[in-house]
């Protein structure tokens, strides 16, 4: 048991750090990373789950559930930020919890976060396509926009079209993949175009939306009790506020992505704290704010599976604008761009884990060979691209459901955990940020995020069982017997 909780030592950590001349290029500044924390976060959850979270759960409170999911972030925030500057290496919650909490811990973190960032990638670019044709009005063809396990009747045909495979999901993952590879400069610059796109037609919603709202349609401002197809406790009131913030935690996965990228910062001491804090304080006040005018223009009923506004909330609310008809293609390429822009960091951040656990031994070598010229994982983009790629192009996105969130809420407890294990062991490490008030902020989170973690449903607890399970197998059929730290210790004897 305790050669599966051997911890990496803070001092190494640092050396490596600070040896990294021949390692990842140093390109990313302040503002790259604030760019990087924002185009992960503005994404998916804004557009599609407001409205979803609403009217499953929180009503108008909707903005509630905003601030419950940001304050878990926020605790989970403050922690990632005084790792990042103590420790700037990529990796991030596997990195800091293979310091503070074990090997064996460190794998599940590293492995909790595949759902994260590799399926959340998937699931995205799915979304992507889905997008994408209706901005074309529908031209791509139904089998080369869907996955064989597909099918739909189109037009007066009595046999049911099948999918053959997600080319549009496919080509978008190729594209950023390819992106990545040539060099994360230039990938944060075409990130930092986005992410002004997607931001610059949030505004606009929101400026323009405000003059529609109905204070009608924010009273109540909580589900009632007794309101029918809402029994159970995180379906109404309080609990609803709760249950909405499972549902749009998805809209703020992605902050903890900037961590990833510590050992490509210029001033990871200085800028990282602000790249991660930074870019979770912008996104919640327009989080809120959007929130607030959705569910003000369109009463949040309407938003339900049988309601008028249940395939797409915002378009519908832009329906209901008189004369800004033309925000609707907007916001259309707003989700595209927003897609894009979390595809791009979450493939990145992947990278980044598999390129620390690979050079811990736990995964083959492979997935930390650095480009000769440009100095990027290449090859883990490339098999990154495989498994990705052939889940976006063959598997229906349904299939991912929350699974995103739970690794992500996993790994904030873990990171929080860290914190309070790193100050009582390393009670004299320098740290230029420091998290306030431990221990009671890292608690706090801890508690926040598994509250969040039992309001998600049963079957995504589930199967996240069962993945953590497959993680374990693989673990102590090849990890443990390739880990560097073993290798270490055993010579030492």
């Amino acid at each position: 048991m305790k050669k599966l909780l051997s911890k990496k030592s803070i001092p190494h950590l640092l050396a490596e750090a600070h040896a990294n001349e021949h390692g990842l290029k140093k390109t990313l500044g302040m503002w790259s990373l604030i760019a990087l924390g924002v185009g992960a976060i503005i994404g998916a959850g804004l557009f599609v789950n407001t409205g979803r979270a609403a009217a499953e759960a929180a009503g108008s409170g909707v903005t509630l559930s905003f601030a419950v999911a940001a304050i878990g972030c926020a605790f989970a925030g403050l922690c990632y930020a005084e790792f990042a500057s103590t420790i700037p290496i990529a990796g991030s919650a596997y990195t800091y919890s293979y310091a503070t909490l074990g090997e064996v811990v460190a794998w599940i973190i590293g492995w909790s976060l595949v759902m994260e960032y590799a399926l959340g990638a998937a699931t995205v670019s799915i979304a992507w396509s889905e997008y994408l044709n209706n901005l074309l009005g529908g031209a791509i063809p139904y089998e080369w926009c869907h996955s064989p396990f597909e099918h739909k009747l189109i037009g007066n045909n009595t046999i049911p079209t099948n999918g053959i495979m997600n080319l549009p999901a496919l080509s978008i993952l190729a594209i950023l993949t390819l992106l990545l590879i040539k060099g994360t400069q230039e990938s944060a610059f075409i990130n930092g175009i986005m992410v002004f796109i997607k931001v610059a037609i949030v505004l606009v919603f929101i400026i323009v939306g405000w003059n529609y709202i109905k204070p009608e349609n924010h009273t109540p401002y909580l589900i009632p009790e007794s309101t029918i197809g809402h029994e159970g406790i995180f379906k109404w009131g309080w609990g609803g506020v709760l249950g909405g913030a499972a549902i749009v935690f998805f809209a703020f996965i992605g902050f903890d992505a900037v961590s990833t990228a510590a050992q490509e910062a210029k001033n990871p001491k200085r800028d990282m704290p602000i790249g991660i804090l930074g870019s979770l304080i912008i996104c919640t006040i327009l989080y809120i704010l959007f929130a607030h005018v959705l569910t003000g223009i369109a009463n949040w009923k309407e938003f339900g599976a049988g309601g008028a506004g249940g395939e797409a909330s915002v378009s519908y609310a832009i329906k209901k604008m008189a004369g800004y008809e033309w925000l609707g293609t907007s916001v259309n390429i707003a989700i595209l761009a927003g897609f894009s822009s979390v595809i791009l960091v979450m493939l990145m951040g992947q990278t980044r884990v598999f390129y620390s656990m690979s050079n811990d031994g736990l995964i083959p070598k492979l997935f930390s060979d650095l480009h000769p010229k440009f100095k990027t994982p290449y090859k883990s983009n490339l098999l990154l691209l495989l498994m990705v790629g052939g889940f976006a192009a063959f598997i229906p996105g349904s299939v991912a459901g929350n699974l995103t969130s739970f690794g992500t809420l996993f790994a904030f407890v873990i990171v929080c955990a860290g914190i309070i294990m790193m100050r009582k062991n390393f009670p004299d490490l320098e740290r230029p940020f420091k998290t306030p008030l431990v221990p009671l902020v890292p608690i706090l989170g801890i508690l926040v995020c598994l509250a969040m973690i039992v309001a998600l449903d049963l079957t995504t607890l589930s199967v996240a069982g069962v993945w953590m399970l497959v993680g374990l197998l693989i673990y102590f059929g090849y990890s443990k017997h390739h880990s560097k730290l073993r290798k270490q210790d055993q010579d030492k004897l």
